[in-house]
């Protein structure tokens, strides 16, 4: 996923080191690159017994996220945890934790979840106490939480939407969410507006502490910036294959500050080496698409332009990836997080 320049990793639930579907390949290259202008600095994990070395972040490595008096820093690159929502295997929750303290560990601090993505919230908690307990402050007041509600659209009261939230911040167990991002899905019930100025009360209450929103149309965030509702964010899908948000949204961010955090940046996996000169039309003749964001991304594919176009599409990313010594992942989050609106 990437924010305004910023791209988010994705991590197997069936991994126990944390395994990555191809957005954290591309963040590990823009880690890398950066490493020894960092900082580094040793310190002793009690429960593991064991000296780990962490980085920390250059600034290039992290983006702010602002509207008015709120104000979040976050990593450029984030870790997205749709993969714990189902369909990638059964999740190890302590595999899952310990993958996440290896991110942070390694830099990349921020992750993004959702009420709806099975325990994320859950496994969020954990870790959270884990890097309270086992890391130093330091790195505590460097990991963001950005979670999602996404209620059915109906009638919205000020009871509701506060007990939503509490759930989340109890699984999360945190007195206030560094981010939640509201999505609605039936613009026909504007009902949309009173849960976003709840949401706002809660927001001066210090349970919430930035307001975003994700996958919300142009026209619609217009509107609700109108009724004054301070979004500091909008997530969207966005890749050198889907250049949607370039158009209309990327006008109306620029001229409101809203940022936008993207994801599908490396389509699940698809812009990688993997799927470079792979014949998918024979059964078992080339990688499988097994699962959900893969069969999502190849979708998106077929109504692009089909499979021999993405395959000159990989075949250009591969010789831009070979002059740079990088993998095709690599250049496809990188294009992102060099477009102009995205800084």
């Amino acid at each position: 996923m990437t924010m305004q320049g910023i791209a988010s990793s994705s991590w197997t639930s069936t991994s126990a080191n944390g395994r990555a579907t191809l957005p954290l390949l591309a963040g590990s290259a823009i880690s890398n690159k950066h490493k020894l202008s960092g900082q580094q600095r040793r310190w002793k994990s009690p429960n593991a017994q064991m000296n780990v070395e962490t980085v920390s972040s250059p600034k290039e490595w992290t983006a702010v996220v602002e509207q008015g008096r709120d104000k979040l820093e976050i990593c450029r690159v984030i870790n997205g945890m749709w993969q714990t929502s189902g369909g990638w295997g059964k999740i190890e929750r302590n595999g899952a934790v310990e993958a996440m303290l290896k991110y942070a560990d390694n830099g990349f601090t921020t992750f993004d979840m959702a009420d709806h993505y099975g325990p994320a919230e859950d496994l969020y908690g954990i870790f959270i106490n884990k890097v309270r307990r086992e890391r130093p402050p330091e790195m505590l007041e460097s990991i963001k939480g950005l979670t999602k509600w996404v209620p059915p659209p109906g009638k919205m009261t000020g009871a509701y939407v506060r007990d939503n939230i509490d759930i989340s911040r109890k699984r999360m167990d945190v007195k206030s969410l560094d981010m939640l991002q509201f999505h609605w899905w039936d613009y026909t019930n504007s009902e949309y507006l009173d849960a976003l100025k709840f949401l706002t009360d809660l927001r001066e209450e210090g349970k919430i502490k930035t307001l975003a929103l994700t996958n919300f149309d142009t026209r619609r965030l217009q509107i609700i910036l109108e009724n004054g509702i301070p979004i500091v964010s909008n997530q969207v899908q966005h890749s050198v294959v889907d250049m949607r948000p370039q158009k209309k949204m990327a006008e109306l961010c620029q001229l409101s500050g809203v940022k936008l955090i993207t994801y599908g940046t490396v389509m699940g996996g698809l812009l990688s080496e993997k799927f470079l000169d792979a014949n998918i039309s024979i059964p078992f003749a080339g990688p499988p698409l097994n699962t959900p964001s893969l069969q999502k991304y190849k979708r998106m594919v077929d109504a692009w332009g089909g499979w021999s176009l993405f395959q000159e599409l990989l075949q250009t990313l591969k010789s831009v990836a070979l002059k740079h010594a990088v993998s095709i992942s690599a250049v496809a989050v990188r294009y992102i997080l060099d477009q102009i609106l995205w800084t």
